[in-house]
Protein backbone atom coordinates (compact mmCIF):
# COMPACT_ATOMS: atom_id res chain seq x y z
CA UNK A 1 0.00 0.00 0.00
CA UNK A 2 1.02 3.17 -0.60
CA UNK A 3 0.21 7.01 1.40
CA UNK A 4 0.71 10.12 0.49
CA UNK A 5 1.87 11.17 3.95
CA UNK A 6 2.84 9.86 7.49
CA UNK A 7 -0.15 11.09 9.49
CA UNK A 8 -2.32 9.52 6.49
CA UNK A 9 -1.04 6.25 7.36
CA UNK A 10 -1.36 6.80 11.15
CA UNK A 11 -5.09 7.58 10.39
CA UNK A 12 -5.23 4.09 8.03
CA UNK A 13 -3.80 2.20 11.23
CA UNK A 14 -5.63 4.31 13.50
CA UNK A 15 -9.08 3.51 11.58
CA UNK A 16 -7.86 -0.15 11.35
CA UNK A 17 -7.40 -0.14 14.86
CA UNK A 18 -10.87 0.66 15.80
CA UNK A 19 -12.44 -2.01 13.94
CA UNK A 20 -10.43 -4.35 14.94
CA UNK A 21 -10.94 -3.51 19.05
CA UNK A 22 -7.37 -1.60 20.13
CA UNK A 23 -5.46 1.45 20.42
CA UNK A 24 -2.26 2.64 18.54
CA UNK A 25 0.57 4.70 18.92
CA UNK A 26 3.60 5.84 17.32
CA UNK A 27 6.85 4.06 17.83
CA UNK A 28 10.19 4.55 16.38
CA UNK A 29 11.15 6.42 13.73
CA UNK A 30 14.71 7.79 11.36
CA UNK A 31 15.08 10.80 9.98
CA UNK A 32 17.48 12.19 6.87
CA UNK A 33 20.14 14.00 8.91
CA UNK A 34 20.13 16.25 6.52
CA UNK A 35 16.87 17.59 5.54
CA UNK A 36 15.44 16.57 8.96
CA UNK A 37 12.43 14.56 7.08
CA UNK A 38 10.93 11.46 8.54
CA UNK A 39 12.13 8.63 6.59
CA UNK A 40 10.63 5.38 8.23
CA UNK A 41 8.39 4.98 11.32
CA UNK A 42 7.21 2.37 13.12
CA UNK A 43 2.93 2.40 14.30
CA UNK A 44 2.36 -0.31 17.22
CA UNK A 45 0.11 -1.54 19.43
CA UNK A 46 -0.52 0.76 22.63
CA UNK A 47 -0.15 -2.40 24.06
CA UNK A 48 3.57 -2.86 22.76
CA UNK A 49 6.45 -2.86 25.24
CA UNK A 50 6.02 -3.36 28.86
CA UNK A 51 6.40 -0.98 31.69
CA UNK A 52 9.56 -0.33 33.76
CA UNK A 53 9.64 -1.34 37.55
CA UNK A 54 7.67 0.67 39.71
CA UNK A 55 9.76 3.40 42.15
CA UNK A 56 6.91 3.92 44.20
CA UNK A 57 6.83 3.39 47.64
CA UNK A 58 7.04 -0.50 48.29
CA UNK A 59 3.61 -0.04 50.53
CA UNK A 60 1.87 1.34 47.67
CA UNK A 61 -1.80 -0.51 48.64
CA UNK A 62 -3.65 -0.28 45.19
CA UNK A 63 -0.51 -0.04 42.22
CA UNK A 64 -1.47 1.48 38.62
CA UNK A 65 -3.12 -1.69 36.37
CA UNK A 66 -0.58 -3.50 34.17
CA UNK A 67 -1.13 -2.06 30.08
CA UNK A 68 1.42 -3.28 28.36
CA UNK A 69 1.59 -6.95 27.37
CA UNK A 70 4.79 -7.13 24.91
CA UNK A 71 2.00 -7.09 22.21
CA UNK A 72 4.26 -7.47 18.99
CA UNK A 73 1.36 -6.12 16.21
CA UNK A 74 2.80 -3.41 14.22
CA UNK A 75 3.04 -1.62 10.58
CA UNK A 76 6.11 -0.20 9.12
CA UNK A 77 6.54 2.35 6.62
CA UNK A 78 9.39 4.07 4.16
CA UNK A 79 9.85 6.45 1.67
CA UNK A 80 9.86 5.84 -1.40
CA UNK A 81 11.99 8.70 -2.68
CA UNK A 82 11.38 8.08 -6.85
CA UNK A 83 7.66 8.44 -6.23
CA UNK A 84 7.66 10.87 -2.65
CA UNK A 85 5.46 8.74 -1.02
CA UNK A 86 5.20 6.42 1.81
CA UNK A 87 4.96 2.26 1.39
CA UNK A 88 3.95 -0.28 4.32
CA UNK A 89 7.42 -2.22 4.49
CA UNK A 90 6.43 -4.93 6.89
CA UNK A 91 3.07 -5.75 8.79
CA UNK A 92 2.65 -7.60 11.93
CA UNK A 93 -0.96 -8.74 12.99
CA UNK A 94 -0.75 -11.10 15.57
CA UNK A 95 -1.68 -9.50 19.06
CA UNK A 96 -1.33 -11.21 22.40
CA UNK A 97 -4.55 -9.80 24.15
CA UNK A 98 -8.00 -9.72 23.71
CA UNK A 99 -9.82 -7.05 21.62
CA UNK A 100 -11.90 -4.32 22.74
CA UNK A 101 -15.92 -4.60 22.30
CA UNK A 102 -16.96 -2.52 18.69
CA UNK A 103 -19.51 -0.63 21.42
CA UNK A 104 -16.55 0.24 23.44
CA UNK A 105 -13.79 1.52 21.29
CA UNK A 106 -14.69 4.90 21.06
CA UNK A 107 -12.57 4.80 24.63
CA UNK A 108 -9.02 3.73 24.00
CA UNK A 109 -6.85 6.09 23.94
CA UNK A 110 -5.89 6.67 20.22
CA UNK A 111 -9.86 7.04 19.67
CA UNK A 112 -10.77 9.65 21.69
CA UNK A 113 -10.91 12.33 19.24
CA UNK A 114 -13.33 15.39 18.34
CA UNK A 115 -13.88 16.59 15.14
CA UNK A 116 -13.50 20.15 14.23
CA UNK A 117 -16.63 20.91 13.62
CA UNK A 118 -17.52 19.83 17.34
CA UNK A 119 -15.23 21.90 18.68
CA UNK A 120 -16.56 24.71 17.03
CA UNK A 121 -20.12 23.62 18.25
CA UNK A 122 -18.58 23.32 21.85
CA UNK A 123 -16.45 26.55 21.63
CA UNK A 124 -20.00 28.48 20.59
CA UNK A 125 -22.05 26.25 23.78
CA UNK A 126 -19.76 27.56 26.09
CA UNK A 127 -19.34 31.33 24.83
CA UNK A 128 -23.62 31.36 24.83
CA UNK A 129 -23.80 30.01 28.36
CA UNK A 130 -24.34 26.44 28.09
CA UNK A 131 -22.36 24.68 30.79
CA UNK A 132 -19.61 21.98 28.85
CA UNK A 133 -21.24 19.13 30.53
CA UNK A 134 -24.46 20.17 28.85
CA UNK A 135 -22.97 20.60 25.12
CA UNK A 136 -21.29 17.56 25.72
CA UNK A 137 -24.78 15.63 26.31
CA UNK A 138 -26.09 17.19 23.09
CA UNK A 139 -23.45 15.91 20.95
CA UNK A 140 -23.68 12.51 22.02
CA UNK A 141 -27.63 12.75 21.14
Amino acid sequence: MEFESEQSVYEFYNMYGRKMGFSSRKDTFEKNRRTGEITSRIFVCSKEGSRSTDKRDVLTIKPRAKTRTSCGAQIGIKIDRNKNKFYVNHFVEMHNHPFVRQESTHMLPSQRKISVTQAIEVDLAEESGISLKSSYELLGR
